[in-house]
């Protein structure tokens, strides 16, 4: 004899009383037992889907299990009985649906890709980057090699696998670019577990872990100097310089003729520079030693500042970028070398250049060269030559270097200090 008592106690009715063909035929609106708490719901629109009821605290409650183009029969009745199975556990089932849908919706909001953790961890630490290269060389090193492979995935999912794929391809042939960028993911990891966005160790670190899958950088190759030109060979350089137009091609002559850096010279602005007295004062914020710099301008550097001046139209930097007031790129330097065909030397080497030829065909003390350099000279070295003597001494050395430029001295010829 079949037992009629349902799942609460009360008599049972009759379980799985639809069946498919009827399911799909059904019109009347309304709500359709199947039985055990399922039920076709029909709308007067004629859509139709399934619904769960069950009581809970003596208060009924309709839950849903999906439309019926999705669900079908079969599985609402699967649905059903995990409700009534969570029901036998002590579980509210439409409790636990809307718990779970929060923490669905939690795990998205907290799902922060490998690529906006990066950019944030950028803002947050920027303005503590003195160094204009250093603060233009992060994005630039994790946007070429780190986005390719984990900018768009959950900061979460970042694994040991992944971190390799983005490092070894160049881990051998560009080792120093390799190991910050390694140093660069680590930090961004680390940002982000701190932050919440990943728990877990770091797959980046190189200490007792990366140190066993790599060859350490020292004995892969050793760290190439920056590819310099022969001081010999400046004349002929800036020649074919000089045909190359655009903004740029004057930054580049202009970071030659002041032995500057590549972020001081893109980064120059107008309030930094003394015409009347041909002199650039760069901020202590912009030197990567951190100390005020002044830099004497020989009458070429200073032609080049008056070339810039139509360009000026209100905005702030002495050699703008193709955006309204922003200052050229990091890279627009190098560009000019690459249109140039000069794959053998980097904007840096120049001040190499700067450095031999000071050496080998000059009178000038270290110590002038060296504070020419923007390197940091003793307080001992400064006050012996008092300041304004120093930058006396070194407005000659930079006139010396800007006709050395474009009228070489002979072979052996040495140009000397002039004594006051």
């Amino acid at each position: 004899m079949a037992d009629n008592s349902n799942f609460e106690g009360r008599p049972r009715r009759r379980i799985h009383r639809l069946h498919a063909l009827a399911v799909e035929r059904m019109r009347a609106p309304g709500m359709h037992a199947d039985g055990a708490g399922l039920y076709l719901l029909v709308g007067r629109s004629g859509a139709k889907s399934w619904i769960y009821r069950y009581r809970q605290n003596g208060q009924l409650h309709d839950m849903g299990l999906g439309p019926l183009q999705m669900v079908s029969l079969a599985k609402a009745r699967m649905k059903a009985q995990a409700c009534r199975e969570q029901r036998g556990d002590g579980i509210d089932p439409l409790a636990a649906k809307h718990a779970d849908q929060q923490r669905r919706q939690l795990d998205i909001a907290r799902a922060m890709t490998f690529q906006q953790c990066a950019e944030a961890y950028i803002k947050a630490h920027k303005a503590g980057w003195k160094n204009a290269k250093h603060a233009a060389q992060w994005p630039a090193t994790l946007a070429t090699y780190a986005y390719p492979v984990l900018g768009t995935l959950p900061v979460q999912a970042v694994d040991v696998a992944l971190v390799m794929k983005a490092v070894e391809p160049i881990w051998q042939a560009k080792s120093e670019t390799a190991s910050r960028l390694r140093g660069r993911i680590e930090a961004v990891l680390d940002w982000a577990r701190v932050r919440g966005f990943r728990h877990g160790g770091n797959p980046a670190r190189w200490r007792g872990h990366l140190d066993q899958l790599l060859p350490a950088r020292g004995k892969v190759r050793r760290v190439e100097h920056h590819a310099a030109l022969p001081f010999g060979a400046i004349g002929a350089f800036l020649v074919a310089l000089r045909r190359q137009e655009g903004v740029a091609a004057r930054a580049l002559e202009f970071a030659i003729l002041t032995a500057g850096r590549t972020g001081e010279v893109i980064g120059a602005r107008w309030d930094e520079l003394d015409l009347a007295d041909n002199t650039w004062k760069i901020p202590a914020g912009r030197m990567k030693a951190g100390k005020e710099h002044n830099v004497p301008l020989a009458a070429p550097a200073r032609a080049i500042v008056d070339q810039m001046q139509p360009l000026r139209q209100g905005g702030e930097f002495v050699f703008p970028g193709g955006k309204a007031r922003r200052p050229l790129s990091n890279m627009a330097l190098e560009m000019v070398l690459r249109r140039m065909a000069r794959d053998d030397v980097t904007v840096h080497g120049f001040r190499s250049t700067f450095r031999d030829w000071a050496s080998e065909r000059t009178g000038f003390p270290p110590e002038v060269v060296e504070k020419a350099l923007a390197h940091t000279v003793s307080d001992k070295v400064e006050a012996a030559y008092r300041r304004g003597d120093l930058m006396a001494k070194r407005r000659q050395l930079m006139e010396a270097w800007a006709r050395y430029c474009f009228a070489p001295t002979a072979a052996g010829e040495i140009v000397a200090l002039q004594r006051n």
